[in-house]
C-alpha cells in the first residue's frame, strides 16, 4: 500500500512540473534580469478620480511597481493604435524621465507625472478594446526591459509631444541650457496631420507675440502690462500647440496653432511614421536624440555602489 501512495505521489509531481518541463524545453528557462529593476515599486501622486476610485479618499500617494506607473503614463500620453516600433522607443523614453526624476531627488521622491489606472484605460478604450491596447503598451514595455537613453554618462533628458509644426525645438532656446542631443529636427510628415492647424476664438484681449524661436514656437507673449512665456499662455488658455498667432477679429481675438504640444524631443507622429516605414525603435530614438546611448539600468545602479 505505502509503495502504491509512493508511486501516486510521483505521478501527482510529474503532472504538475510537465507544463514547467516542456516551457523549458521549448524556450530555454526563464531568466529576469539581474537587479529586477523595472520591477521596483515606485511612490506616486494619485489624483481625485483615482483617489475615489482605488484608495477609497484616503490619502494621495500610493506605491506601484515601476512597470504599472510607467504603462500609466504610456497609455495617457500614446494613441494605442500606434505602431510597436514607436510605442518601444516610448518605453524608453518614459523610464528614462522616470528614473531620472529618482536619480535627482531620491529614491523616497513622490512622481507625480499624471498617468492612467487600468480602470482609467478601460473606461477611455472600452471594454473590448481594453485588453488589447493594454498587451501592446505592456509588451512595448517588457520587450525594451531596462533600457534607457544616456548621454555622456548620465541619464537623458527625454521630452516628447504628439505632433510638432514641422520642426521640433532647440534645447538650449527652449530651457535655457545646453543639451546637444535635443536640435532642431525637420518634420514633414507632420505638416501633412490632420491635426496640424487649428483655430479657437476667444473673448478679445490685450495680448501680442513678443519673441518666437528658430522653430517658430511663442517663447513670450505680453498680456496687459504682464509678461508670461508661451507655455504659460498655451496652458492658461488651453491651445493645442506652443506655435501660435493672435489676430484681432470682429471684436473677437482668433487664434491659430500649428501642432500639438510643446515641440520639444520626440514627435510622437514622425516617430509613428517612421516606424510604419520599417524604421526600428532603436533608429528612431537616435534621430531625435543624437548622440545618446542606450544603456541598461542595471548598468547605472551597479556603477554606483551607493545605490
Amino acid at each position: 500500500m505505502r509503495h502504491k501512495f509512493k508511486q501516486f505521489g510521483y505521478y501527482l509531481i510529474i503532472i504538475v512540473l510537465l507544463p514547467y518541463v516542456i516551457t523549458v524545453f521549448i524556450n530555454g528557462p526563464s531568466i529576469t534580469t539581474s537587479s529586477h529593476v523595472d520591477g521596483t515599486y515606485v511612490k506616486v501622486k494619485l489624483d481625485e478620480n483615482q483617489m475615489a476610485e482605488d484608495s477609497g479618499g484616503e490619502g494621495n500617494v500610493i506605491e506601484l511597481p515601476i512597470e504599472d506607473y510607467c504603462i500609466g503614463i504610456i497609455a495617457k500620453e500614446v494613441l494605442p493604435e500606434y505602431e510597436k516600433e514607436m510605442l518601444k522607443a516610448q518605453a524608453v523614453l518614459v523610464r528614462t524621465d522616470v528614473y531620472r526624476r529618482i536619480e535627482q531627488e531620491g529614491s523616497d521622491t513622490v512622481l507625480n507625472e499624471p498617468f492612467w489606472t487600468q480602470k482609467q484605460m478601460e473606461k477611455a478604450w472600452g471594454v473590448t478594446k481594453y485588453s488589447r491596447y493594454y498587451n501592446k503598451l505592456r509588451n512595448a514595455w517588457r520587450d525594451t526591459e531596462g533600457q534607457v537613453l544616456m548621454y555622456e554618462g548620465k541619464l537623458a533628458k527625454t521630452p516628447f509631444f504628439r505632433l510638432s509644426n514641422g520642426s521640433t525645438r532647440d534645447g538650449k532656446e527652449v530651457l535655457g541650457e545646453e543639451y546637444p542631443y535635443l536640435k532642431i529636427m525637420e518634420c514633414p510628415m507632420d505638416i501633412e496631420a490632420e491635426e496640424q492647424i487649428q483655430t479657437v476664438t476667444m473673448e478679445d484681449m490685450d495680448a501680442e507675440v513678443k519673441e518666437c524661436d528658430t522653430a517658430g514656437y511663442v517663447l513670450s507673449v505680453q498680456v496687459g502690462k504682464e509678461e508670461v512665456s508661451g507655455e504659460e499662455f498655451r496652458t492658461n488658455y488651453h491651445l493645442a500647440s506652443s506655435c501660435f498667432t493672435l489676430q484681432k477679429y470682429n471684436g473677437k481675438l482668433r487664434i491659430t496653432t500649428r501642432g500639438v504640444g510643446h515641440g520639444l524631443g520626440m514627435s510622437q507622429n514622425t516617430a509613428n511614421q517612421m516606424a510604419k516605414n520599417g524604421r526600428e525603435y532603436e533608429e528612431i530614438l537616435e534621430e531625435f536624440f543624437e548622440d545618446t546611448d542606450m544603456k541598461e539600468v542595471t548598468d547605472i545602479v551597479l556603477a554606483d555602489p551607493s545605490k
